[in-house]
């Protein structure tokens, strides 16, 4: 891991009433995206208080964008990291290693976030000392169409009852650091596969409680759909949703790493892309 040298140590944050949510994004060949995911997180009503940002190897302009963007978080503690290990994970991992704050917030590169984003987790956080993680909806119409109010109240009713499995993704997932790293973090010894956002979440669980708020939700591209390579099968997420908590260890280093070892499911894969 190495850190650039004009966004090194901008230490303008904590001091200055950020939140105490680090946001933590790795980025691989998203110049198109980049500007404006970036974008909407300076926009926070409550910014962060720290940003990492992590390129995974770019070959485009990415990493200019990112070092140009830098500047433009004045209330944040600002780093554009290298991890030239290839897989989101690395990165992860790597950004992870830098997180000073309290809390850290998982961002996409290819994700738009409202400006109560960080301010929604922040008070989930506040409301329950025993919450370990604030998991986001992700929407693909208007927040307030009738199609996101459905999805985002029928994702905080799940929460709720299914309370001890993963209904988000990687674009939407914010964590207390000391948990997350007590619990792991992430690591290719521990899941080198894909769908490392719902493994991460089934170990954070050990620690405490994750709720889904309404208030807090997203918007991700809807390109990954496409991307049948990365997919686990129908099968698979059934027997995901069907297996009860005390067999989930079994369920994911038994199961599916068996199976996705066969299908090399690893977590590199995520570099293949079938869009433009």
């Amino acid at each position: 891991m190495s850190e650039s040298t004009t966004a090194r140590l901008r230490a303008r944050g904590d001091a200055r009433g950020g939140t105490g949510i680090a946001i933590l994004l790795p980025f691989y060949n998203e110049e198109a995206w980049l500007p404006r995911t970036i974008e909407t997180l300076r926009a926070q009503s409550h910014p962060p208080s720290e940003v990492i940002l992590v390129d995974n190897g770019s070959t485009d302009r990415s990493r200019a964008i990112a070092e140009a963007q830098a500047d433009r978080f004045p209330r944040a503690r600002v780093r554009v990291l290298t991890e030239p290990r290839p897989g989101k994970i690395h990165a992860l991992a790597s950004g992870l290693a830098a997180v000073s704050a309290p809390f850290v917030a998982l961002c996409d590169a290819d994700t738009l976030y409202p400006p109560h984003y960080l301010a929604a987790a922040q008070a989930a956080f506040a409301d329950d000392e025993k919450t370990v993680a604030v998991l986001a909806t992700d929407l693909y119409t208007a927040p307030a169409s009738l199609r996101s109010l459905v999805k985002r109240a029928r994702i905080a009713a799940v929460g709720r009852i299914l309370a001890r499995q993963c209904h988000s993704g990687g674009y939407g997932q914010i964590f207390r650091t000391d948990v997350l790293r007590a619990c792991g973090g992430f690591s290719e010894a521990i899941w080198p596969f894909v769908l490392e956002d719902h493994e991460i979440v089934h170990r954070v669980l050990k620690h405490g409680r994750v709720r889904y708020p309404f208030a807090l939700w997203c918007h991700p591209a809807d390109r990954r759909d496409r991307n049948a390579r990365t997919r686990w099968t129908l099968a698979e997420r059934l027997l995901y949703h069907l297996t009860p908590f005390a067999m989930k260890d079994w369920f994911f280093y038994r199961f599916l790493w068996q199976r996705w070892s066969r299908r090399d499911l690893r977590n590199v894969r995520l570099r293949q892309r079938n869009w433009a």
